[in-house]
């Protein structure tokens, strides 16, 4: 702007020193005259190219300063990769938690903490002395009970036999007294007495259970002997329970107890021994329900931890669940579980730490990038603004492939990007098309 004002300053000068040309023409009247006058004319003349260029000269300065100075990027080609980075615990592939409901006293612990099992070795003993008694008792409750049911058998057939044979006989008296009423032999009294004697008969006969053919005890009898066997059956199992072994192979990684506590008493209710495989780890992880149709089994992760030190360790999914659920209590974005299995062995990993895993969504090799915050959307059309031949021109693009920064660009049919176009750094709605822009120096 001062450079314009100096080149207006000096224009303006020579016009007044042609103009000023006037007062020093020749003496003579004549010759004065008529030369006062073509030198009038060309002043005129030359002072109107003058204001002319000045006219020019102005229209390109103000033209120049009416240009919306931008910040401008190239588009960067590169490979680029999509990716989401979720964390969670570390955890092996197959665990267990042990517990005891005897109440029994810890004698041994037999495996110390860290120490590798296989399945069906002992870990712990229990004190079983009380179970032992215990389990005298109900074995001696169950033999009588057994024993009570049979003689009751044994009663019943007998009984029963007695019943069918009073039957038998009571029929044959009524059958008589009838014969002997109808001739008037015995009254009527008589013949009713039998037939009472009939039904009194038979209603013993039908008092009896009978299964197969066989009178046997009342059920009551039966169900005592089950109920007896039952408890003889706990007893024996929880004798067996006093010897707490290992159900899987894998690595003892938590002792909760110790010895002289009782095993159906532990600390705030945590499980007495904790026993995970960890020959191979994995982490369950929760994906939102937004982006886990970008997730799919076989996709490969890239395992982090500070443990690692920097490390990476190579992950891959194996499993997705088929039922999200709640992310948490004051949220309503749902939330579906992973599992992410880590393929190296032999790291410094372990389990019940947190790690992290980015996980590989799409990839895109040799495109064309720019950072995310260079795009504008107008509508339902996504665009970049770039400088062409000075005025500003939107190109309607597709988005690809995009990291945490840069997205790759896709120029719609009939428009080209390259690495020497003029992307506006921040776009605005406020540019319109053809608008003169110019790149700011930097």
């Amino acid at each position: 702007m001062a450079a314009e004002n100096t080149e207006g300053k000096k224009i303006d000068d020579e016009i007044k020193q042609l103009m000023g040309q006037d007062e020093n023409l020749p003496e003579s009247p004549g010759e004065k005259k008529k030369k006062r006058r073509g030198s009038r004319r060309g002043l005129i003349i030359a002072a109107a190219l003058i204001v002319v260029a000045a006219g020019v000269f102005w229209a390109i300065g103000s033209s120049g300063s009416d240009a919306k100075q931008v910040a401008v990027i190239n588009p960067t080609r590169k490979d680029i990769e999509s990716t989401l980075t979720v964390s969670g615990p570390v955890s092996g592939t197959d665990s267990v938690d042990i517990v005891s409901n005897v109440h029994a006293e810890i004698l041994e612990i037999a495996v110390s903490e860290g120490e590798r099992v296989t399945q069906g070795q002992l870990i712990a003993v229990l004190d079983d002395t009380a179970l032992r008694r215990d389990l005298e008792i109900a074995k001696n409750a169950y033999d009588l009970a057994v024993s009570t049911c049979e003689e009751m058998d044994k009663e019943a057939e007998l009984g029963y036999a007695k019943a069918v044979q009073d039957v038998r006989l009571a029929q044959e008296n009524y059958d008589r007294m009838k014969v002997l009423a109808d001739g008037g032999s015995v009254s009527q009294v008589e013949l009713e007495t039998a037939q009472a004697a009939f039904d009194d008969a038979v209603r013993a006969r039908e008092a009896y259970t009978v299964l197969d053919g066989r009178a046997v005890a009342p059920e009551s009898y039966r169900i005592k002997a089950e109920t007896e066997k039952l408890q003889y059956e706990k007893a024996l199992r929880q004798i067996d329970d006093t010897k707490i072994l290992a159900p899987i192979d894998g690595t003892l990684v938590r002792v909760n107890t110790k010895v002289g506590r009782f095993a159906d008493k532990s600390e705030d209710d945590t499980p007495l021994f904790e026993i995970m495989n960890l020959d191979t780890l994995e982490m369950k992880v929760q994906i939102s329900e937004y982006s886990i149709g970008k997730v799919s089994v076989g996709q490969e992760a890239e395992i982090s931890a500070d443990i690692l030190n920097g490390d990476k360790l190579r992950g891959e999914i194996v499993s997705i669940s088929p039922t999200g659920e709640e992310k948490d209590g004051s949220s309503t974005e749902r939330v579906v579980p992973i599992t992410i299995r880590i393929m190296d062995t032999d790291t410094k990993l372990i389990a019940g730490i947190t790690a992290r895993a980015r996980i590989i969504l799409d990839t895109a090799e040799n495109v064309l990038t720019v950072p995310a915050s260079s795009m504008l959307q107008i509508g339902d059309k996504i665009y970049i603004q770039t400088i062409r031949d000075g005025a500003l021109h939107q190109i309607p693009i597709t988005i690809g492939v995009e990291d945490d920064v840069n997205v790759e660009v896709i120029p719609e049919e009939g428009e080209t990007i390259d690495e020497n176009t003029q992307v506006l750094e921040v776009p605005s709605v406020d540019y319109t098309e053809g608008m003169a822009v110019s790149a700011a120096r930097k």
